[in-house]
Order: C-alpha cells, then structure tokens, then sequence
C-alpha cells in the first residue's frame, strides 16, 4: 500500500506538470564524499520524479568497495524504506552473492536513477520504468557516486543501468557478461535480478537464477587480481 505522503502526492501532482531543471547538476555539493553527496541528494530536484516519491533513495556501503552494483530505480520497498535493494531483489542478490563468496558489506548498492517512478493500480504503486531524460538527469549523482567510492569493478543490473553507463545501443541479451570499461572503470552487465523474480514458472526462475549467480561468480576473479595487484 502506499505510504500517505505518496498518496497525497498522487492527488495534488503530476510528473509532468513540474517544473524541473532536467539534471542534477546544480544539486551536487561542493564536497563530493559520500556523506555531503547523500545529504545533497535528498533535496534533488533535477527532475519530475522527485515530486512523487516519498524520498530520494541513495546509494549504501563502503568506500572502495569490492563490487558497485547498479540497479534501475528503487522499487516500493526501497522508496518506503530509504535504501537501495531492501526488497525481494535485493534478497535474490544477496544470495548470490553468497554463493560467489563475496562479502555483502563489501559492496556498494545504488540505482541509476534515485526516486521511484510509479503508476496507481488501485491502491497499489507499480513500478513504471524511466525515460532516457530521466536517466540523463540523473547521472551526475551516479558519476559522482563512482568518483566517490572508486570500486574494483562496477556490475549493471539490467538495460536502464548497463545504458546509462555504456550507451543506449547496449544490449544485455546480447552483452551481458562481457568485460567492458566505463569510467575508467571495468564494467559488466547482467540481468536486473527482478527479472529472475518475474520468471513464468519455477523451472524458469531456478534456471534464470543459476545464470544470474554465475554471472556475479564472473567478477570474483577481477576482485582476487585487484587484491593481488
């Protein structure tokens, strides 16, 4: 259900009716550590979104961290909660991590885009995907994110993640697992782990899973030479 003040916007403001500089650059703080970027980045208004959800949802975890995962947008969970990948995706991903043998407070979380974008289905919230402006607008905060934290590798969860940081021709059907750079950073995309979740039925779910966990397995080696460097 959603929380009061989202259904309250839902009846005062439309997306579309708000005025919004279209990027939020003028947001970012003097200081770019992670604690000014956090606190800058609740007030962002660099676009419409804002205006509908209940909170900015920023990124969580360690400076240099192992592995920086970014995902599409936060979902209801994380747009209640205030952190990214508190829901069942995030519970698919921190199994997998398991799996790979990758510590979970060595990672950082954070979306392409902060603020949950949304459409009423009765008294349900669902998720509705950003446009290319919206991902546009909100890149500054994912630059300097990675500018911020500076990880070993950098793993995109889905098609608006992997676009935002390779360009719109990605293709994760046709690219995931590859080894790419973006940022002066290696990159590789994978399946957003929702799409695991959305599986028709139980065969293709565990199928779904197992190519994702492998997936995640696929940057261990980058972290062990990063250690060893």
């Amino acid at each position: 259900m959603p929380a009061a003040g989202a259904r309250d916007r839902e009846t005062r403001t439309r997306p579309e009716d708000v005025d919004a500089p279209g990027s939020a650059e003028p947001f970012l703080p003097l200081q770019r550590d992670l604690d000014h970027l956090r606190a800058a980045a609740a007030t962002c208004r660099g676009c419409a979104l804002y205006a509908r959800a209940t909170q900015t949802v920023f990124g969580e975890g360690p400076v240099h961290p192992e592995v920086f995962f970014v995902g599409e947008q936060p979902g209801d969970y994380e747009d209640q909660q205030g952190r990214p990948f508190v829901g069942p995706a995030g519970q698919l991903l921190e199994r997998a991590l398991a799996k790979a043998g990758i510590e979970r407070s060595k990672v950082y979380v954070t979306n392409a885009v902060k603020h949950f974008k949304w459409e009423p289905r009765g008294k349900r919230r669902i998720h509705n995907r950003p446009n290319a402006k919206e991902i546009a607008a909100c890149r500054p905060w994912l630059d300097a994110e990675l500018d911020a934290v500076k990880p070993t590798v950098v793993v995109c969860l889905g098609a608006v993640a992997a676009q935002a940081l390779l360009g719109a021709s990605f293709s994760v059907l046709r690219q995931r697992g590859q080894l790419l750079s973006a940022n002066g950073l290696p990159v590789m995309a994978t399946v957003h782990p929702a799409s695991v979740l959305r599986a028709p039925d139980e065969d293709a779910r565990h199928a779904a899973e197992l190519a994702f966990e492998r997936d995640i397995e696929s940057v261990v080696p980058i972290i062990r030479a990063s250690k060893a460097a």
